[in-house]
């Protein structure tokens, strides 16, 4: 366990490196910190802390630079995220406001992540199978076709095509809907095939192939998994950071190409809590000299995807997890309104 002192050595450390790109050196913490030690002291420290594996020295003669395990202490040891401004505030929340409809809400979202923390911005779209129905709609296209519409309550619309065996009339077509509505409106979806299972039999015979039909392409659009989709900017922020990558961005670029990589990344953040991943904690080696900031969103309690940003391990992690977390907030209270 660090002395407090050594802690603060190391968030000096920490703070001038990211802020200056440049190694750091015992002579130029003293100066630039009130460490309340001689010169001397920090130099024992700061070979304290790279004896233990906190910070690295790049090369012959350089200053130090903070290492994966020193950033990791570092974002534990935090005191709290760096607060936006009411002018930061105001403009998110406006620039939320103006969305009209969930695609714009989620591109809007990425943009605003990638423009204030000049890193790369990955949003998932809100889980179906986390969210609540807030209307069935049905619609005649032909006599024996018909168009499910589903829509959330996290504003995602989802549309079928059902096509019957026999037509439809407009009466039961309108007794269908109204008698749909009135089971699973406010439902999550996993609790919505029990509530329908009995309703052909309240039907004639002749419209229960129809209603089966229906209930079946209902069911099936509740189960599907059209969640697992991201929507990512501001890869062209990474070029700002090449000295942060070893030789090359080129395996950060791949890996970011993969959708798969890019939900198991937001898949390790939690509900509410905000999740950071350093360097080799990241599972992808092509995102070994990342880090990760991801935290979920939704419109109550309950997270409905995830969103997040992917920079340099050089990263400025009270800026970034306080961005991260405001606009989190300001999207579930957007679609608690949608």
């Amino acid at each position: 366990m660090l002395s407090e002192r050594r802690l603060e050595v190391l968030r000096a450390i920490v703070q001038d490196y990211v802020g200056t790109e440049e190694p750091v050196g015992s002579k130029a913490l003293t100066e630039r910190h009130n460490l309340g030690v001689s010169p001397a002291t920090v130099r024992n420290d700061m070979a304290v802390l790279e004896d233990e594996g906190y910070i690295a020295q790049p090369h012959t003669s350089a200053g130090r630079i903070p290492t994966d395990k020193g950033y990791r202490l570092f974002v534990d040891k935090m005191a709290g995220v760096k607060p936006l401004s009411s002018a930061e505030r105001r403009a998110i929340q406006n620039f939320l406001e103006g969305a009209v409809d969930l695609d714009d809400v989620v591109a809007r979202t990425v943009r605003l992540l990638a423009q204030l923390t000049r890193q790369v911005a990955v949003v998932q779209y809100p889980s179906l199978t986390r969210s609540a129905v807030r209307h069935v709609e049905l619609l005649a296209l032909a006599p024996a076709r018909l168009m499910l519409v589903l829509i959330t309550d996290t504003g995602r619309v989802e549309q079928r095509l059902v096509d019957c065996a026999a037509p439809v009339t407009e009466n039961v077509l309108a007794d269908l809907r109204a008698r749909l509505n009135s089971r699973v409106v406010g439902r999550r979806f996993a609790d919505v095939p029990p509530l329908v299972a009995d309703l052909p039999e309240s039907f004639e015979a002749d419209d229960r192939p129809a209603v089966s039909g229906v209930l079946s392409t209902l069911l099936e659009t509740l189960v599907e998994r059209p969640e697992e989709r991201i929507m990512l900017g501001g890869a062209a922020n990474l070029t700002r950071f090449n000295h942060d990558f070893p030789l090359t961005i080129r395996p950060v670029l791949e890996a970011l190409e993969e959708q798969m990589v890019l939900l198991k990344l937001l898949g390790e953040a939690t509900d509410s809590a905000m999740t950071v991943r350093i360097g080799h904690e990241n599972f992808h080696e092509g995102l070994n000299s990342t880090s990760v900031v991801a935290v979920g969103y939704g419109s109550g309690d309950e997270a409905v995807a995830k969103l997040g940003v992917v920079g340099p391990t050089r990263m400025d992690y009270p800026g970034t997890m306080g961005a991260v977390r405001a606009v989190a907030r300001y999207v579930g209270q957007i679609l608690a309104e949608s």
